[in-house]
């Protein structure tokens, strides 16, 4: 049930990335509309917030099997719409087939949380370590199957090719009987208030909307900006883009390996430090080989922050079940497609350069930040 149930959140990754690979493919990158694109990440964030308002009911009701066919069956129904509405097609279409996009991703992600909760209590960091490397790894297909048909399909032919995955996972969910976990005994209202009402559980909430943000940022705008500042293709920059969530990937499996053996102080140096050279790295550079290894070092970085943040998490609230991090992923992702959204206005007024503005200075809040945590931790432990 676990293994069915978790798989969901490789299809929430791909919703999630969709939108920032999509861009050069709906041809953005030659007539840029930076107000417009800021509104695509918005939508799409509205409905990523509604989702999983909805799919907590609908797991009441219906059960586990029928909310993880449903989310993918929207999934499947939104990129077929926003297939028949791809440029130069209405305007108003294509913003409901994000924002249907997006519902689908929240519904996906309630359900995937939901489904971890027996694997959870048996072995807590290894099952929030699995879900963030399905995550990671559904960004990645998504940008790898848009660089790839870039010159061998038209734009309608490859979303519909991309709506076959969420289709027939529809069809597998459906045709499975996956039973809602037991309800985990969870703390009272008033207890769990005052967990909330706490310094570390607001540093928690405010860094990891920042830490999402920066990779969003960067995640969104990548490919445009590759495209526009370097004169890339459009392939090549979704490559590029895709090879910034390989190193996102790769960076947090090692991370899983470094944190028990490395001092986190170092750590944490590391993952701040090396993204804000790689954004100075990425806005100078004229050439392929500076923009490589600027995603390169950039996805590296990143990668740290989750793991020590999540690994804090789990110590400091240790009775919640994966239900609190759905809540807690549901931030995040609202800061990881805010920061694309502002980047979309500010680049209308400042140029495609303050794309790399934002994750810079986003990288010394988080620093400040976990700082922070770290400092409240050991007050609390006195």
């Amino acid at each position: 049930m676990a293994r069915r149930g978790i798989s969901s959140l490789f299809f929430s990754g791909v919703l999630v990335s969709f939108l920032g690979a999509v861009l050069p493919v709906w041809r953005y990158h030659i007539e840029p509309d930076y107000l417009l694109i800021g509104s695509y990440f918005l939508v799409q964030n509205l409905g990523i917030l509604a989702g999983p308002a909805c799919g907590v009911q609908v797991l009441k009701r219906k059960g586990l099997g029928f909310t993880l066919t449903l989310g993918c069956g929207l999934a499947c129904a939104s990129l077929l719409m926003l297939a028949a509405f791809s440029p130069p097609a209405s305007l108003w279409g294509r913003l409901g087939g994000l924002f249907l996009l997006g519902f689908s991703a929240g519904l996906l992600n309630t359900s995937g949380f939901h489904a971890i909760t027996p694997a959870y209590e048996l072995h807590r960091a290894a099952t929030l370590n699995l879900a963030g490397i399905l995550f990671g790894s559904g960004c990645l297909v998504s940008a790898l199957f848009l660089a790839g048909t870039f010159f061998v399909y038209t734009v309608p032919s490859v979303l519909i090719l991309m709506a076959a995955g969420p289709g027939l996972a529809a069809g597998v969910y459906a045709r499975s009987k996956i039973p809602l976990p037991a309800e985990v005994q969870q703390p009272g209202l008033r207890d769990a208030m005052k967990d909330f009402r706490s310094p570390a559980a607001i540093l928690f909430a405010l860094l990891l909307f920042f830490q999402f943000g920066n990779e969003g940022a960067l995640a969104g705008w990548l490919a445009l900006f590759l495209t526009q500042r370097l004169g890339a293709s459009p392939a090549t920059s979704i490559f590029l883009l895709a090879l910034f969530w390989s190193a996102l990937l790769v960076g947090r499996v090692a991370a899983q390996w470094l944190l028990p053996r490395v001092r986190h102080g170092r750590l944490l140096m590391g993952a701040v430090l090396v993204p804000m050279f790689a954004c100075l790295v990425l806005f100078s550079t004229n050439n392929l080989f500076g923009a490589t290894l600027g995603v390169l070092l950039a996805g590296g970085g990143f990668s740290v922050i989750l793991p020590l943040v999540m690994e804090k998490i789990g110590d400091r609230f240790p009775y919640y079940h994966p239900g609190f991090y759905n809540g807690i992923f549901s931030v995040a992702l609202t800061g990881g497609l805010l920061a694309p959204a502002s980047l979309g206005y500010f680049a209308h007024f400042l140029g495609i350069g303050v794309v790399m503005g934002l994750p810079l200075i986003g990288s010394i809040l988080v620093f400040l930040l976990l700082i922070g945590i770290l400092l409240e931790a050991k007050l609390s432990a006195a």
